[in-house]
């Protein structure tokens, strides 16, 4: 029964392979399970490259299934062969490699290596000893260190097991360029979405709650990711009073909390105090504790924070208890907490190359929301360009190194009210970004990819 349901498996993913266009010179199909699941003879089968010998150690990345009993679990698996790189290791430096495969895990039940070149750490002993994995010990010892992502199966027949197994492939031929017409490609997306991991998380329902849980939060990403428009639904969300102010380099401690501005009223130059954005906020939620007040801070990390918090920094603690010790606010309002209805929702743009550095003080005060770039429905009057996200989310999400990544453009970018208005966009915003992201050395990896779209795109080159 075990060796029969095995020649099905292997029959359903090489149906499956040439459903996502593989041909049979684009892989070798090893089967080392002939005897059905002999853990001692670390049964497998799967995809290798063509060149490859028909048995024995093999080289570079492959795609191969480690088969269990009938009522025992199996793995499906991304791996190095045991005779290490060849041809791959360039393959399995870039980043968008572990993206691809990291989206598919279940982390419960499956692993992604941090680096997919790595070939000497072998697996967490918390995954290679799981009890429902000893009958597969054997093979897990001996191949461990070869790993690059895996997944543990029930039954590859059952419906959330042909799933798993599938996704895996169709990554694999992505990885391969098996896909040769529009057909494979859909299958393959298809596999794809289908395995991925559901995320029912949604950016304002989480950040909401972690701005009523932590009180001080600063939502972080690339300009056009919607940071400030996720602020205001926030403050909205509270039934807040809302108040706003946008940092640059020259906001001082007299701009956001008090100071003393010269009397235009006076006939000599004389001076008087004036409360700023911070203290009006603060003062407000006092006077009526029954209301929420929201101050937004945009552009959080554009001034010197040492400078601008000055001793008021020592009150931003989300569980602070009244203390005897009390910070002057303004020469009229000492406070030792603030106000438990006062919050502070900041926006810091990840892709600005001139930030200020943010202490590691300041980072402990405030949580810290990450907002990327996605796939949004404007509305009636205006487009949402899908075709050009779609390149430059591929681009950054194959290249970018997890430094790099915070700078792809979002969303915002890609809205427009009409094909000429967003050929525009691309030559005078995304043009220009891009091209000053590779004077600084970044994104080096993808300079050709950047510049075969917009010749296509704007018949320019990014090399002039």
């Amino acid at each position: 029964m075990p060796q029969q349901k095995i020649q099905r498996v292997i029959a359903y993913v090489k149906d499956t392979a040439s459903k996502f266009g593989a041909k049979p010179d684009s892989y070798l199909f090893r089967n080392n399970a002939n005897n059905g699941p002999d853990d001692q003879n670390r049964a497998y089968f799967g995809f290798v490259q063509p060149d490859e010998a028909p048995s024995g150690a093999y080289h570079d990345f492959s795609l191969v299934l480690f088969p269990g009993g009938v009522d025992t679990k199996w793995i499906v698996e991304l791996g190095v062969g045991s005779s290490g790189f060849k041809n791959d290791f360039d393959l399995a430096t870039f980043p968008g490699l572990r993206r691809l495969f990291a989206i598919l895990i279940d982390q419960e039940n499956g692993f992604c290596k941090s680096d997919f070149s790595d070939i000497e750490t072998k697996l967490p002993r918390a995954f290679a000893r799981r009890d429902d994995l000893r009958h597969l010990s054997n093979t897990i010892d001996y191949y461990s260190k070869y790993f690059s992502a895996c997944q543990v199966i029930d039954d590859p027949e059952s419906d959330e097991g042909k799933s798993a197994v599938e996704a895996f492939l169709a990554a694999y031929a992505r990885t391969r360029n098996w896909p040769s017409n529009a057909t494979h490609r859909a299958e393959v997306e298809k596999a794809l979405a289908r395995g991925r991991q559901p995320s029912t998380v949604d950016a304002l329902d989480e950040a909401s709650s972690l701005v009523k849980e932590r009180r001080f939060v600063v939502l972080q990403g690339a300009p056009g990711t919607g940071k400030t428009r996720l602020a205001k639904l926030i403050a909205t969300g509270l039934n807040a009073k809302v108040f706003f102010t946008q940092f640059h380099a020259e906001t001082s401690y007299s701009d956001f909390v008090h100071g003393l501005v010269p009397d235009s009223e006076k006939s000599v130059l004389t001076y008087k105090s004036r409360d700023g954005v911070l203290a009006s906020a603060i003062q407000s939620a006092i006077s009526d504790s029954s209301v929420n007040t929201v101050l937004i801070i945009d552009e959080i990390n554009r001034a010197n924070l040492s400078n601008v918090l000055g001793p008021v920094f020592y009150l931003f603690e989300h569980q602070m208890n009244e203390s005897e010790i009390e910070i002057n606010v303004t020469p009229q309002l000492s406070l030792a907490r603030l106000p438990k209805n006062f919050f502070v929702i900041a926006t810091m743009n990840t892709a600005d190359r001139s930030l200020a550095v943010v202490d590691f003080a300041l980072r402990r005060r405030f949580a810290w929301y990450t907002i990327r770039p996605q796939r949004i429905s404007p509305d009636e009057e205006l487009k949402f360009f899908d075709d050009d996200f779609e390149i430059f989310d591929r681009i950054f999400g194959w290249f970018a190194n997890s430094s790099e990544l915070p700078l792809q453009p979002g969303q915002g970018y890609f809205i427009a009210a009409n094909a000429d208005e967003m050929t525009n966009r691309v030559r005078y915003e995304l043009y220009p970004l891009i091209s000053e992201f590779l004077q600084e050395g970044l994104l080096r990896t993808a300079k050709e990819e950047f510049n075969a779209y917009f010749l296509k795109r704007i018949s320019r080159s990014i090399f002039e």
